[in-house]
């Protein structure tokens, strides 16, 4: 859960060493379950010295505690630590999702971020594929399914067989209302 950046905090400070300490017992609380526990010793870590890691696990339990306000804020501070984090942006994505209302708008912005910084990674581009679907934006999620299924995701057949679909569909409906547009006009 760490990220690899603060797992390799400078050795000699003694506030950077706190921090790694606190935090790394707060993934043993967090590994066992224990929440409360958890956000404690990863708030320490943040007051000891403020770090990415701490900050995103601390997001990690607010958003398994069904707080998105505390998760969104507490990734968003790991990525003013940490800009360059995939992780980050697909997590904030899936809690912009999950918020009432739901903020698509901002999920595929991260989900775009994400996608850009981990070309490579599938899940990303799957994730992106079924907000933007779910957006009517059938084009763009249609080339983000199939880079799922190029890489491996092959649940991603499915929805890009269903993106064809709705395309087809919605170009059929297109061409009959330009037709019967065309006889009215007549």
């Amino acid at each position: 859960m760490a990220t690899e950046r603060d797992a390799n905090v400078s050795m000699g400070d003694p506030a950077e060493d706190e921090a790694q300490r606190f935090l790394n017992m707060g993934t043993k609380a967090l590994e066992v379950g224990d929440l409360e526990k958890a956000m404690g010793e990863y708030r320490n870590s943040i007051r000891a010295h403020e770090n990415a890691s701490a900050y995103y696990n601390l997001g990690v339990c607010q958003y398994q505690e069904r707080d998105l306000e505390g998760a969104i804020a507490s990734w968003n501070d790991a990525l003013r630590l940490a800009p360059e984090s995939p992780d980050v942006h697909t997590n904030l994505a899936s809690a912009y999702i999950m918020s009432m209302p739901s903020r698509a708008d901002l999920a595929v912005e991260h989900l775009r971020t994400a996608a850009a910084q981990s070309p490579g990674d599938p899940e990303i581009h799957f994730n992106l594929g079924a907000v933007l679907e779910a957006c009517e934006m059938l084009e763009e999620a249609l080339v983000e399914y199939q880079r799922a299924v190029e890489g491996g995701i092959d649940r991603a057949k499915e929805n890009v067989r269903n993106c064809m679909a709705k395309l087809m569909t919605a170009k059929l409906a297109v061409e009959k209302h330009e037709k019967e547009g065309g006889k009215n006009d007549a």
